[in-house]
């Protein structure tokens, strides 16, 4: 290589967006992708990554798992549910952990996951952790995609600054021909093929080198059987959990319930908002006031024992507001969160003030107008 070269693109060589973000955004793209519903992360480091695949709702489970429980201990506030997540729970489940520990050693709390993640961490681990970490990961583990990136010590000719390795704690860097011969024996040994790309495009003229950081996509060949997995299940776990955060969920029946509340009362307001700004527009006009009045009182004869019919549509009666739960449930987002309208009126039951008969939520405007 001409050493002017060199060193032109030594002095203006920049990844946009960081090196960082472009290998977490490469994860995020293909959990969307495949939809995998049960995630984990291992040298999972300031828990960056699991932070924004949390947002994926797909997700139903995530783990990280690093050997330094400090790094891990700083950020791991990040990953616990705010006050928006009560608010408005999602309709799915979510459940975080954090472990301390080493990719070295099999825990029974890393089974059952569909990806696994390794990004820029095998060129962190000593070489016995290394003889180790396939059997563990691809052997035991056995997910359905694993996903390891490591530096491309080629490419470390064009960063400025590095003279061996990238990091003082990495123990080696790999060339493209030896990380893609160590990804292909590991592949053929456990059954996974195996795809090669990167992030970090190199400069105009010098595509040779390859990206900055290579990374391999592992597919599992065939489905693991449950029997392989309980032979292989050791019998006491290794790994300490430093972290665990359940999110609210509309799986959850309170969650849910509170929701639905919300929800059929919200909807109910507008109804009888909306009913009431009708009543007072034809009030102003006699003639057109008696054609309305009517339908707005037509059961003044049965006040004290209403009886609501599930067909009718809202409807005042004296000093009271009917809104039918039928009219309620055909809003899309109550109809969305209850499925059926018996399990609206099982949600709802003792919690909203309803018609004497259960069929419609009641206003009484007379206590409204007093508080007001």
């Amino acid at each position: 290589m001409d050493k002017n070269f060199k060193e032109e693109f030594t002095q203006i060589i920049k990844f946009e967006p960081p090196l960082y973000k472009q290998r977490h955004q490469f994860v995020k793209d293909l959990v969307e992708k495949y939809k995998p519903k049960k995630v984990a992360d291992l040298g999972c480091a300031d828990c960056s990554l699991l932070w924004m695949l949390k947002f994926c709702s797909c997700i139903e489970v995530l783990a990280g798992l690093d050997i330094c429980a400090n790094v891990m201990k700083e950020k791991m506030h990040t990953l616990s549910p705010l006050p928006v997540d009560y608010l408005q729970p999602s309709e799915r489940s979510l459940t975080v952990t954090l472990h301390h520990g080493s990719v070295a050693h099999k825990d029974p709390c890393m089974l059952g996951f569909d990806l696994v993640t390794c990004i820029e961490l095998i060129e962190h681990l000593e070489e016995s952790e290394l003889k180790k970490f396939p059997e563990v990961v691809f052997g035991f583990m056995a997910p359905s995609i694993v996903v390891i990136s490591t530096p491309n010590s080629e490419f470390n000719c064009l960063l400025p600054r590095v003279m061996l390795y990238r990091h003082p704690d990495h123990k080696f860097e790999w060339s493209q021909a030896e990380f893609q011969s160590w990804a292909l024996e590991t592949a053929r040994c456990y059954d996974y093929s195996v795809e090669f790309t990167g992030v970090g495009h190199p400069p105009t003229g010098m595509e040779k080198v390859g990206f900055c950081t290579q990374i391999g996509v592992f597919f599992r060949k065939y489905p693991q059987t449950r029997e392989s997995v309980q032979s292989e299940k050791p019998m006491e776990a290794v790994y300490k959990t430093v972290f665990k955060a359940v999110y609210p969920s509309l799986k959850d029946e309170k969650y849910l319930q509170n929701a639905v509340i919300n929800e059929v009362i919200f909807t109910a307001q507008i109804i009888k908002h909306r009913l009431m700004s009708k009543r007072e527009e034809y009030s102003d006009d006699p003639e057109r006031k008696s054609k309305f009045q009517p339908s707005m009182d037509c059961f003044s004869d049965y006040l004290g024992k209403v009886v609501v019919e599930k067909s009718m549509e809202p409807f005042v009666s004296g000093n009271e507001v009917y809104i039918p739960l039928t009219t309620i449930f055909s809003f899309p987002k109550v109809n969305r969160l209850c499925g059926s309208f018996e399990k609206l009126c099982k949600l709802i039951a003792g919690k909203v003030t309803l018609s004497s008969d259960g069929s419609a939520v009641m206003f009484n405007i007379e206590h409204e107008n007093e508080e007001n």
